[in-house]
């Protein structure tokens, strides 16, 4: 489940971001807990207590004392807003630039987008 492109508690971060976004992990559900989330996956509990931090701190999680971590009412909004921003930033500001380079109109990149949005053709 980890590899090496980045530490594993910001892949279990994102593996529990991931969860939120696609609905597998609703408002207000309960994550597993950090010692049964180490023990599944086979690895320090101190590194998931790193990762669940982390999503405390960005208020995507929130804790219940003596009853465990669960899921922020507006963390899927939150989540949807954060990858808005890095969505644009990352690829369509620059697919926007090539498209200049290229000379490809406005019109044209606006039609395929919606031919590809919709399955429908464009005229």
């Amino acid at each position: 489940m980890f590899d090496d492109r980045s530490p594993i508690y910001r892949q279990i971060a994102e593996q529990i971001e991931a969860d939120v976004l696609r609905g597998a992990l609703g408002a207000d559900d309960q994550v597993m807990s950090t010692t049964k989330y180490a023990a599944f996956h086979r690895i320090n509990p101190a590194t998931v207590a790193k990762a669940f931090q982390q999503l405390v701190d960005d208020g995507l999680l929130y804790k219940r004392r003596g009853v465990g971590m669960f899921v922020s009412p507006d963390a899927p909004e939150t989540l949807r807003e954060r990858r808005r921003k890095t969505f644009f930033t990352d690829v369509v500001d620059p697919m926007v630039a090539q498209a200049r380079t290229l000379r490809i109109p406005a019109g044209e990149l606006i039609d395929r987008i919606t031919e590809l949005s919709t399955g429908e053709e464009q005229p």
